[in-house]
Formats: C-alpha cells, sequence, structure tokens
C-alpha cells in the first residue's frame, strides 16, 4: 500500500484478477486481445467474434427451416462444423491465455463458451443413442451461442446496472399494479359475475391483467354496461402505467451514461483493471496508473 494514495472503493473482481493474467510472454499478449478492449488487436478480435456469433446463430435458424435445410444442407453443415473448430479454438485460447483455467471454465461465460459448441460434438458422438427421442435436438443449444454477445457489448453492463439500481422502484410499481389487478378483477367478479365468463377470481384478475396492459385477447368480455366503465377506465390506466417502468429505467439509464466509462487499463503492481477514464491512482492497491492511452481508429 502507498501511504498518503487515495484508494477507492473495490468494484466486482475483473478478468485480470478474477482469473490471472500472465506478467510476460506470449500468453499476457494473447491475453490482451482477448480480454481486453483498449487496442486495435481487441477491438477487431470482439468486432470478429461478434459477427462470427451472429452469422453462427443465423446458420442455426436457416437449418431449421425445412425447405432451406433440404436444399443447403451440406453447406449449412459445413459453416456449423466451421463455426463449431473456431469457438472451440477461441474457447482453448482463453483458458490457455489465463493463470487460472479452472476459474474460468466455471465461470458463467465460460460454461457458455463451453454449452455453444458441446451440442455439435455430442451428435457426432452419439448418432444412435436410441434414449434420446432425436438427438438433433441438442443442436437447439447452440442458440445460446448469442448470449456470449453479452461479453463484448459495453451497453448490456449499462442495461444491467440501471435495473439493479432501480429494482426497488420497479418492485414496488408492480406490486401496485398487482394490487390494482387484483382490487378491480374482484369488483368484475361481482358486477359481470359467472354468466358473462367471469366464473371466479383468479379467471376475473387475468381477464384484469389483459385489460391492464392492452392486450385484450377477447376470450373474455365485459357485457354490463358498468362492466365496460371498469374495462375503458383500466384499459386507458394501462396506457399510463406502461410508461412508468420505462422512465425509471431510463432515468438510471442517463446516470450510468453520465459516470465515466471505465476502461482495461491495467495496474504494474496488482494488475487490477476496471479503472475509470479520469483516475491516476489504482482503485484497489493505490498504486499510481499508466496514463490512459486510447487506440487509434482505423
Amino acid at each position: 500500500m502507498h501511504a498518503g494514495r487515495p484508494v477507492a472503493a473495490k468494484t466486482p473482481a475483473d478478468p485480470g484478477k478474477q482469473f490471472g493474467k500472465p506478467d510476460a510472454g506470449f500468453r499476457a499478449s494473447l491475453y490482451t486481445i482477448i480480454f481486453e478492449a483498449e487496442t486495435r488487436a481487441g477491438r477487431l478480435f470482439d468486432l470478429t467474434l461478434i459477427v462470427a456469433i451472429l452469422l453462427s446463430v443465423l446458420v442455426v435458424m436457416l437449418d431449421s427451416v425445412r425447405a432451406v435445410s433440404a436444399k443447403y444442407g451440406d453447406v449449412l453443415g459445413a459453416l456449423e462444423w466451421f463455426f463449431t473448430l473456431m469457438f472451440t479454438a477461441e474457447y482453448l485460447a482463453r483458458l490457455y491465455c489465463v493463470r487460472r483455467p479452472l476459474r474460468y471454465a466455471t465461470s458463467f461465460f465460460g460454461i457458455i463458451d463451453f454449452v455453444s459448441v458441446l451440442p455439435t460434438y455430442l451428435a457426432l458422438l452419439l448418432p444412435g443413442a436410441h434414449v434420446l427421442l432425436d438427438v438433433r435436438i441438442l443442436r437447439l443449444l447452440r442458440i445460446f451461442r448469442v448470449l456470449k454477445l453479452t461479453s463484448y457489448v459495453e451497453e448490456y453492463s449499462m442495461l444491467n446496472r440501471a435495473l439493479l439500481a432501480s429494482r426497488r422502484k420497479i418492485l414496488i410499481f408492480l406490486s401496485v399494479v398487482m394490487m390494482i389487478v387484483l382490487l378491480l378483477g374482484t369488483v368484475m367478479y361481482v358486477v359481470e359475475g359467472p354468466g358473462n365468463g367471469y366464473t371466479s377470481i383468479p379467471t376475473s384478475v387475468y381477464w384484469a391483467i389483459t385489460a391492464i396492459t392492452t392486450v385484450g385477447f377477447g376470450d373474455i368480455v365485459p357485457k354490463t354496461d358498468i362492466g365496460r366503465a371498469i374495462s375503458s377506465f383500466m384499459m386507458l390506466l394501462g396506457w399510463g402505467i406502461l410508461a412508468v417502468p420505462t422512465g425509471i429505467i431510463s432515468s438510471e439509464l442517463s446516470v450510468q451514461h453520465g459516470r465515466l466509462r471505465a476502461t482495461t487499463r491495467t495496474c504494474h503492481e496488482c494488475l487490477s483493471e476496471g479503472h475509470e477514464l479520469a483516475a491516476k491512482f489504482c482503485k484497489d492497491c493505490g498504486a499510481p496508473l499508466p496514463p490512459y492511452a486510447p487506440a487509434p481508429t482505423p
């Protein structure tokens, strides 16, 4: 610890501390490309990986269309193996370039990386498994590749922080909505009765939910004038209710945008990452940070 230097509060563990960043050598260079996005090579890697994920998901979707699969099945199969081998190599590279590969393999994104390539190999190794009704159903798990996008797009983290920050407000809002639905659903049960389809309070509450969300399936409709007046009130109320959570989350997103964006600058002493743009000292050990040098735009 460096005396007299400010130490910020600790944030959730970053990849460099959680999985272990190598000190030097090829593994350190590979780690910088894969896990850090401030370099040109890192940004190119992320962009390539995002495009590959989207294309692989598109291949899965096209393969589920019978007419397309019958005509281009061989091409789609070759593309699937290409993407499987590519993501397998990426997964192995991630395990290789960290000092704690087991910790990465058991992390959320490590499991997603593994699950995204597993079905193709299972379909190859277990083609005659009669215990499975259709082994091709395992290939649907490849859609999990789209979850890999969350580790490369910064806005996902910003949205997640906004939702967490506004969770109490949203919970209170939902509880108020549930009370309104319960009360008005009970009133409609009394007003309309079983003769008009409102056979029980839970059924009436179901109708109230469809009315207040302005969905209106039409399977249950009020027949009396009082019931129609209540229904009209609930639908108009629904327009106002739908705007409330949007405003709450939008407000929190504005707060998140107002904060300084964190970078992947690495502290030379404790290898901590995730420091803000204007930070001059490490948030964990207080050591001086290297100046932030954004990658030149191509």
